[in-house]
């Protein structure tokens, strides 16, 4: 887990570096074109591809249409805002799963876990400036649609998974998502320069790479003890701000994150807890 989170916050640190540089449809478009043939190869050799068309199609299309929203929003917030800014805000997926398992997935969920959630969006507030200033920011408004995107996903995974290999989720996400983004940034899209090229392999490897480990995080180790690894990311976005951009993030922003990410370990210990397999 913690090997996936590390690649996941490279991969967003390139996807920061080239959305100073193209459209953020682009961005999310580049980010599953790259990941696209590593992600071929592995399922053959795999699982192959015998039942690839054995799907529920609707709620793959959601998934995708989902996606590319999420890494859209994301790519369009991480211009805007420092890595630990945005991982604050992103870090309220869980109690958004959670919430959203009330009513999709008929879990039940008592007083203490609601209250935790609303601590963490408490901690959202705070992360985004209690003066109010900061909420208005569109960055920060587009992290947080992210997040909600990526905990709808959350849940259509849970569904999917009762019926439909995990193999093939990540297959038809990527070629899905590489489809409809690219068509979504063909009308302005912006030529690649050939100096982007090792950006573009350190995207498609650090998403396969991360992708790969989260899957093999979750299907040996308990939820519950793995998922709270995922908030180390917030050292390396610190570390990555600072190496590259010399920015730190403010108190604020501090102990924010601290609140969301109390709440969350909380509701990952004490429930259910659901893996999205693709990382924004």
């Amino acid at each position: 887990m913690m090997l996936a989170v590390f690649m996941f916050a490279l991969m967003d640190t390139v996807m920061k570096l080239l959305s100073q540089r193209y459209p953020a449809i682009q961005v999310a478009a580049l980010r599953s074109l790259t990941s696209l043939p590593l992600i071929i190869v592995y399922v053959g050799v795999k699982v192959g591809y015998g039942g690839i068309f054995r799907i529920r199609w609707p709620l793959h299309i959601l998934r995708a249409v989902l996606g590319i929203a999420m890494l859209s929003f994301f790519a369009f917030g991480i211009r805007k805002l420092s890595l630990a800014e945005a991982y604050s805000i992103f870090f309220i997926a869980p109690a958004i799963i959670t919430a959203l398992s009330v009513w999709f997935l008929k879990e039940k969920v008592n007083v203490a876990r609601w209250i935790a959630i609303g601590v963490g969006l408490c901690g959202v507030l705070v992360v985004l400036r209690p003066s109010g200033a900061g909420f208005l920011t569109i960055g920060g408004l587009a992290v947080l649609g992210a997040a909600a995107m990526y905990a709808i996903s959350a849940i259509t995974v849970g569904i999917l998974a009762r019926t439909d290999r995990s193999e093939y989720m990540v297959f038809w996400l990527m070629v899905m998502m590489s489809v409809g983004a690219s068509l979504l940034a063909a009308p302005g899209w912006v030529a690649m320069s050939l100096k982007d090229a090792p950006l573009l392999l350190g995207l498609a490897l650090s998403g396969f790479i991360g992708q790969l480990a989260i899957t093999e995080a979750f299907a040996k180790g308990d939820a519950s003890s793995v998922a709270p690894f995922e908030y180390t990311a917030l050292a390396w976005a610190v570390g990555l701000d600072w190496l590259l951009w010399q920015t730190l993030p403010d108190g604020w922003t501090m102990a924010g994150a601290a609140i969301i990410i109390g709440s969350g370990m909380y509701l990952i210990r004490h429930e259910k807890t659901h893996v999205e397999s693709d990382h924004p």
